[in-house]
């Protein structure tokens, strides 16, 4: 459903407000290795994030990614997902077909457009420390 940069997004966010209840910076190799991705690829996605205002970025020797308290509150999934895949998995069809309309459906139009209906619900009320708090509590993983 998700591209894999957007998964790749969503976990560094998450692992880099988690350590950012700590006051900890943290860098493209501990991100990386922390939600199992590839560096390059990794660096690439935060830097979309921190255009977006996401996430914040420092450079230099003490420098590193973090989050505010604020940003963490305020960021839910949702902004996540547009700054890397757009909106494409709340309009897109179901079975990827360029022209699926209410006027021409595809087979699963109406059952594809409650599950999306369902799915930007979650996106949208779903924050970032919600989500970090679980991982700080140890009640949820980024890897395996």
């Amino acid at each position: 459903m998700f591209s894999k940069a957007c998964e790749y997004g969503i976990r560094a966010i998450v692992y880099i407000a988690e350590q950012s209840y700590n006051d900890n910076r943290v860098n493209i190799k501990e991100i990386a290795k922390a939600i199992d991705s590839p560096e390059p690829f990794t660096a690439k996605i935060l830097q979309i994030l921190s255009r977006a205002g996401i996430v914040d970025s420092l450079k230099g020797p003490t420098g590193g990614f973090l989050m505010s308290h604020t940003q963490m509150d305020e960021t839910h999934l949702s902004h996540i997902v547009a700054a890397i895949d757009g909106d494409q998995v709340f309009v897109g069809c179901g079975l990827g077909l360029k022209g699926c309309s209410n006027e021409k459906p595809c087979p699963v139009h109406d059952k594809f457009g409650v599950i999306r209906n369902e799915l930007r619900h979650m996106l949208e009320t779903t924050s970032v420390s919600e989500l970090a708090k679980g991982l700080k509590e140890g009640l949820t993983f980024l890897k395996r």
